[in-house]
């Protein structure tokens, strides 16, 4: 018979692992030591626990030689799939040609290795690559430009960053602006549900227009709104309520290059009125802090709701923009001075 040792806290991790691990495989070689360290008779361990005696036998052999990393240790046989073969030439053709669904993927598999399989055999596969299901992303097309890669990089290091050091030391006070036009209808978004769920969608194209100023430091919002459009004008009275409540305080405002933001009425008041005026490059949307909060203020009030009314709709976003702070936890990590660039990211060229 094979004698072993069990240490108090050996029988107390036995019996842990037999109770809760989630694996019934490791369950049951820490049930079967569990009862030998009670000093049940073999006999009876496999009458309780149904195994056979060489089983038992190989249990508190490798037991003894490798205590508790024999338990959770899982050796199953795994039949090799006559596609791991292919997997160095799939996944460099997949790196440039990301199916858009497990269908997509079998035709090209089929076609290049001549080997059949189902659609649940495909995702199996393609999971085993490292592949998911991913919702893609955009980029301006000439983001992606050498040029306009390196323009960009100049302009993060050169000027934005010393800009936002100064802020944060309360040197100046610096705002990102821009305008975001919320149209009222149908936003389509994600649901947990049974069924499919769809969303009512409202007739018109009335649209509520926000031009924003967001404090780079604070996430604070000096907005103007209005139901027609956004315009030089606007632009001037979100530039006197900017200073009315930064009153002696140098201010720098980034904004991009909308032709309403650079004309001369724009320029001059700013000018008379002490602002510096700091356009991002082109194409650089990414590098504009206020787009976040956009996007946040578009999935909280928008996606996969419906209005009956305009007015509904309208106070709906303007609640959300007045109580930002009660979002902060939500907004802590999006708003951060991070500015993404797209010098790595993968794109579709075809």
């Amino acid at each position: 018979m094979i004698q072993i040792d069990f240490s108090t806290s050996e029988q107390s991790k036995l019996f842990k692992e037999k109770e809760s691990n989630p694996h019934a495989r490791i369950r049951k070689k820490a049930e079967v030591l569990y009862l030998k360290s009670l000093n049940y008779r073999h006999k009876k361990i496999m009458e309780i626990t149904r195994i056979s005696r060489p089983t038992l036998s190989s249990y508190l052999k490798r037991y003894k030689a490798d205590r508790l990393d024999f338990i959770r240790e899982l050796n199953f046989y795994k039949q090799k799939s006559a596609l791991d073969e292919y997997i160095p030439d799939l996944r460099a053709y997949f790196e440039e040609h990301p199916p858009q669904n497990s269908a997509e993927a079998e035709a090209i598999i089929e076609a290049r290795t001549s080997l059949k399989r189902s659609p649940t055999q495909i995702r199996e596969f393609l999971k085993r690559m490292g592949m998911k299901l991913r919702k893609t992303g955009y980029v301006p097309g000439k983001s992606c430009e050498k040029k306009k890669q390196e323009e960009q990089e100049e302009f993060k290091k050169k000027r934005l960053i010393p800009l936002l050091k100064e802020a944060k030391e309360g040197k100046r006070k610096v705002y990102f602006v821009d305008a975001a036009h919320f149209v009222m209808g149908a936003y389509l978004g994600f649901l947990w549900c049974f069924k499919r769920v769809f969303i009512k969608s409202s007739t018109g194209r009335k649209r509520y227009n926000v031009l924003g100023a967001l404090d780079a430091i604070t996430k604070d919002l000096i907005a103007v709104a209005n139901e027609g459009y956004i315009n030089a004008n606007s632009i001037c009275e979100l530039f006197y309520q900017i200073v009315a409540q930064n009153e002696g305080i140098l201010i720098t405002i980034i904004l991009d290059n909308a032709r309403y933001q650079k004309c001369e009425l724009v320029q001059n008041l700013a000018q008379e009125l002490g602002i510096e005026l700091v356009y991002l490059p082109s194409y650089s949307p990414h590098l504009n802090l206020i787009e976040r909060l956009w996007k946040f203020v578009k999935k909280k009030c928008l996606y996969s709701k419906y209005y009956s009314n305009f007015t509904e709709f309208k106070n709906e976003i303007r609640n959300t923009l007045a109580n930002l702070e009660d979002y902060k936890e939500e907004t802590q990590t999006l708003l951060t001075l991070n500015f993404q660039t797209f010098k790595n990211v993968k794109t579709i060229t075809v």
